[in-house]
C-alpha cells in the first residue's frame, strides 16, 4: 500500500486542485490520498468562504480518500506553523510514503538547497534580520534583505534562483514542508508539482484551455472574487473554473450557508478589542505588546474590518500578519498554549472529517501503525486525549461553533455543532 500526503485549503475547491491530486497519484503511484485540510478558517487569516464539511465532501469526491483537519491554531499560522502543524500529523499518522505539494519553480532539489541554505545560515544572519526590521521592514522583507545580503556572498550557484523562490507563496510553503520533514527526522519522501496556469493572486477568472490540462484552471482568489461579486446570483460563471460536483455543491449552497467573508466578522473581532485590555491582547499568537498598544491607543472601531487592519497595519508588519493576529484574538489562540504545542510535537491526534467508504484498509493500517489517537467523534475525545490535547481540540470547537452561528446570522440556515455533525462519508 503506497500513499501519498498533501496539505490543503480548498478555499473552494477547484481544477488545479484536483490536478494536483490526479498527478500526486500517477507520480507516486500512490493507491490512496489524506489531505491535511484547514478547517473555517485559513492561512491569510480569514474565514473559508464555504463551511469545512462542503470543503471535505468537494475533496473527497475528486480523488482524495481521507480528509483530516488542520487544527485552527496552525490553520492561521505563518508558513512555517501552517507547515509544521500539518506534516506532524502525516507523520504520525505511520502510513505516509510521499508529502506531494504545488510549487512555481517546480524543482525540488532547488528547493532543497534553499532549505539547507536556511538550516545553515550564516552565523550573522538573524543580526542582519534584526537589522534590517529595525529599518522598517516587514518580517518577510527582512529575511529577503538578508538572504540576499548573505546569498552575495556564498558559496553557491543558485543564488539568484534561490532568492527568486522566496517571492513566490508556494514555494514559500514548499520550503516550509521540506524544513518540516527534516525536523522530525520524517521518512516521508517529499515530491513538488509545478503550478500551472493561473497564478496564487489572480483575481480574474481564466477563460482559455490550457495545453497542460484539459480543464480552464482559475486561482482560488479568483474564484472568491467570483463569488462575492456575484453573491446575488447563480455562480455560472464558475463552472468551467471547477469540478461539476463541486459546482453542484456550491449551486446548493449559494445564499445559504456561504459565501462568508472577513467582514461577516467584524462586529465580533471590534467587540473582542474593545473589551480586553493592553496586557490581554498581548498575551495572544501574533500581537506584540507594540500592536495590542496600537490597538488600544485608536479612538474608536468605527471602520470596516478591513479599514481597521489597514489602519492597525505598519512598515514592519505586513496585512496579513494583521488579519492573523486578529483573528487570533477573536478565537482565543494565545502565545503560551502554542510553545506548549510545539514543545510537544505539534499536533498529537488526527480528527477525521471525511472518508471514502473504500478506505477501510486505509483506516486500519493508520490505526496499526499510527502514534496518535484518530477522532471520528468529538464527544468520546476526552476519553482519549490528554489535556493539552483536549485543549487544541477546543479551540477548534470553539472555531466552529463561532463559524456556524455567523452562518445563522447571514442566511439562518443552522449548521449541526461540533457534536452533533457526522463525518462526511461517500
Amino acid at each position: 500500500m503506497k500513499v501519498v500526503g498533501l496539505i490543503t485549503e480548498y478555499n473552494p475547491f477547484h481544477n488545479g486542485h484536483k490536478y494536483h491530486i490526479e498527478e500526486a497519484r500517477r507520480i507516486t503511484g500512490a493507491d490512496y490520498v489524506i489531505a491535511v485540510m484547514s478547517g473555517n478558517y485559513v492561512q491569510r487569516g480569514a474565514p473559508a468562504i464555504i463551511n469545512k464539511y462542503c470543503r471535505a465532501e468537494m475533496a473527497l469526491r475528486n480523488g482524495v480518500d481521507l480528509v483530516l483537519e488542520l487544527p485552527v491554531c496552525y490553520a492561521t499560522g505563518s508558513a512555517e506553523y501552517f507547515a509544521h502543524g500539518a506534516v506532524s500529523i502525516l507523520n504520525k499518522l505511520g502510513v505516509v510514503d510521499y508529502l506531494c505539494f504545488g510549487s512555481e519553480c517546480g524543482d525540488l532539489s532547488l528547493l532543497q538547497e534553499a532549505v539547507d541554505f536556511l538550516l545553515h545560515p550564516p552565523v550573522d544572519f538573524d543580526a542582519s534580520i534584526q537589522a534590517f526590521l529595525k529599518l522598517g521592514q516587514s518580517y518577510p522583507a527582512a529575511r529577503q534583505s538578508a538572504l540576499t545580503q548573505a546569498l552575495q556572498s556564498a558559496d553557491t550557484n543558485h543564488s539568484k534562483e534561490i532568492l527568486s523562490l522566496l517571492t513566490e507563496p508556494n514555494n514559500i510553503l514548499g520550503i516550509e514542508y521540506l524544513k518540516a520533514l527534516h525536523s522530525f527526522s520524517s521518512s516521508i519522501k517529499p515530491v513538488t508539482i509545478q503550478r500551472i496556469s493561473a497564478h496564487y493572486h489572480d483575481k480574474e477568472l481564466s477563460s482559455k484551455e490550457k495545453e497542460l490540462y484539459p480543464g480552464i484552471i482559475s486561482s482560488a482568489t479568483a474564484i472568491r472574487h467570483a463569488i462575492h461579486g456575484n453573491a446575488s446570483d447563480e455562480p455560472d460563471r464558475l463552472f468551467d473554473s471547477v469540478p461539476a460536483n463541486v459546482f453542484r455543491i456550491l449551486e446548493v449552497n449559494m445564499q445559504k450557508t456561504y459565501p462568508i467573508a472577513d467582514e461577516d466578522f467584524s462586529l465580533l473581532i471590534k467587540y473582542k478589542l474593545l473589551s480586553e485590555d493592553n496586557s490581554l491582547l498581548s498575551s495572544y499568537f501574533d500581537i506584540s505588546s507594540d500592536l495590542a498598544d496600537r490597538i488600544k491607543n485608536m479612538a474608536d472601531y468605527g471602520y470596516s474590518l478591513s479599514d481597521l487592519a489597514e489602519k492597525l497595519k505598519s512598515k514592519n508588519m505586513t496585512m496579513t500578519r494583521i488579519n492573523r493576529a486578529l483573528f487570533h484574538i477573536l478565537l482565543n489562540i494565545k502565545s503560551e498554549f502554542m510553545d506548549e504545542y510545539i514543545a510537544s510535537g505539534y499536533t498529537s491526534y488526527a480528527r477525521i472529517l471525511g472518508s471514502k467508504k473504500e478506505s477501510t484498509a486505509l483506516l486500519r493500517k493508520i490505526d496499526s501503525n499510527g502514534t496518535i489517537p484518530v477522532l471520528t467523534k468529538v464527544a468520546k475525545a476526552k476519553d482519549r486525549l490528554s489535556p493539552l490535547e483536549i485543549r487544541m481540540l477546543s479551540e477548534d470547537i470553539f472555531a466552529t461553533h463561532l463559524y456556524n452561528h455567523v452562518v445563522y446570522e447571514k442566511y439562518g440556515t443552522s449548521i449541526p455543532n461540533e457534536f452533533k455533525h457526522g463525518l462526511c462519508i461517500i
